[in-house]
């Protein structure tokens, strides 16, 4: 292994090089091409960052983030630089920018934390259970032409629907690895790991024919995730102009815990 590089065989979607660095594994591979990630994993590496940042008030929550995912993110090494925008009494806007060695920033993050109250508030009801993943069975991944990737480092389980099914989807996921070698998976690890899935999901068009590329993705979060489990209970509306919406509530085995958003781009192969 060199100072740039993940040991081979590596179970975790990156390995740690500094502080700041990171080098992807082959567990981040995407479906639709060999070189680079699938948005999950690199989205949960910033939100990581966002969270734990020398300095990073812990009274304080990500209650929203929002990713411009401006090229393909590479399997390579990785540059994490995170700066503070704006820093008040309750709330601060936080950025993180994703940054391939010797290249171009390939993924931005801005993110809304705030302040957590010492004392519980008031119960408000979050709405009705879906069926459990213990009541579902594991669902086939869509055909991949790599044996691994975010595909096999993910367990998927449908409530409703399938990989292979047009149409609304609610699909139970859990992280097989964690996200940093050595580093126990976070509660917003298992959330932005799994958000950026919802227009696959949800696919209204068949993978053959037609790409449906999500640009950015908004998490909104009032709660996070208890448990390793997340449900991504997406839908998709496209217009005949070849631009769509990929909209999704996110929950864990107790209810509902936010929301997901991704624009898409839809046209032809």
């Amino acid at each position: 292994m060199t100072a740039a590089t993940a040991a081979p065989g590596t179970e975790a979607f990156y390995e740690r090089l500094a502080e700041n660095r990171f080098a992807a594994t082959e567990h981040t591979r995407g479906p639709w091409d060999a070189a680079s990630q699938h948005a999950g994993p690199p989205a949960a590496l910033l939100g990581r960052a966002l969270e734990e940042r020398p300095g990073a008030r812990t009274d304080m929550r990500v209650a929203r983030v929002t990713y411009e995912i401006l090229r393909p993110v590479p399997i390579a090494p990785l540059e994490v630089t995170v700066s503070v925008l704006r820093s008040g009494r309750s709330t601060e806007v936080v950025e993180a920018v994703l940054t391939p060695e010797g290249g171009v920033p390939v993924m931005h993050a801005r993110a809304l934390r705030v302040r957590t109250t010492e004392a519980p508030g008031p119960a408000v009801a979050e709405g009705p259970l879906l069926p459990a993943p213990s009541e579902t069975s594991a669902t086939p991944f869509f055909g991949v032409a790599w044996d691994v990737g975010y595909h096999t480092s993910m367990e998927t389980r449908f409530a409703d629907g399938a990989w292979r099914e047009q149409g609304p989807g609610t699909c139970w996921m859990r992280m097989r690895i964690p996200l940093i070698a050595g580093d126990a998976p976070r509660a917003l690890d298992r959330v932005l790991v799994a958000a950026d899935s919802g227009n696959g999901i949800s696919n209204v068009l068949d993978f053959r024919s037609h790409v449906f590329i999500n640009p950015d993705l908004t998490v909104h979060l009032h709660r996070h995730p208890l448990g390793e489990w997340v449900c991504v209970e997406a839908r998709t509306s496209v217009d005949e102009a070849g631009i769509g919406l990929a909209d999704a509530r996110l929950h864990d085995e107790k209810g509902p815990i936010g929301r997901s958003a991704q624009s898409l781009f839809v046209g032809p192969r």
